[in-house]
């Protein structure tokens, strides 16, 4: 499960919390992710990832944005990530909630 991949390696190397869903009390920095959409063709497969960079402020989570982009693209040194593309990357900011967050979509093949 590709989910499961992508958890473990950021959660061994972000410097802040890294969730798959919202938790009930969030730290004031965190990332969050979803698998937006996946296919497969001649044995690979390939997903697209909605990644969610939360802070207290707009630059913050700019920065946070940042590093979640270069961990992200370090992901090819594993054996099982076999291409990974950023897609896009912008302010995402919850008007709703008020709170900050960037949003990078990344395109990953394994």
């Amino acid at each position: 499960m590709i989910e499961l991949t992508i958890y473990n390696y950021l959660k061994d190397k972000m410097s802040v919390p890294v969730f798959m869903e919202h938790q009930k009390n969030e730290p004031e920095k965190f990332v969050i992710f979803e698998k937006t959409s996946s296919s497969k063709k001649n044995h690979t497969y390939s997903v697209t990832i909605a990644f969610q960079s939360y802070a207290k402020s707009m630059y913050e989570a700019a920065k946070l944005n940042d590093e979640l982009k270069k961990t992200v693209e370090n992901m090819i040194e594993l054996d099982d990530i076999a291409f990974v593309k950023l897609n896009s990357d912008y302010n995402f900011t919850d008007t709703t909630t008020k709170k900050y967050r960037y949003q990078a979509i990344f395109d990953i093949k394994y």
